[in-house]
């Protein structure tokens, strides 16, 4: 990675770039989607595995602080998301 490359990074705010630079919960949720999927084996339909996927998704974890998988400070990052890119994000009106 060259210095133009990692220069405009460093241009966002910290909360931005904790987002960006942390995939420690997307590899959390994909480890916990092969879990279930290689336990119960075989599926019969696409429908049937994409319910096991949606049940790990919303399943509560005891031992987290953030049980809901709610990201702290979520509305300050979205304030800035929305500032620096108001033309890719949807909004609900």
């Amino acid at each position: 990675m060259s210095a133009d490359d990692f220069i405009p990074f460093l241009e966002f705010p910290p909360e931005l770039r904790k987002i960006v630079y942390s995939t420690n919960a997307i590899e959390s949720l994909n480890a916990r989607f092969r879990k279930a999927a290689v336990r119960r084996g075989h599926f019969p339909t696409d429908q049937a595995a994409l319910k096991v996927l949606y049940l790990v998704a919303i399943e509560r974890r005891k031992n987290r602080q953030s049980p809901t998988g709610r990201i702290n400070a979520w509305k300050d990052i979205l304030n800035q998301l929305t500032i620096h890119y108001a033309d890719r994000l949807a909004t609900n009106n």
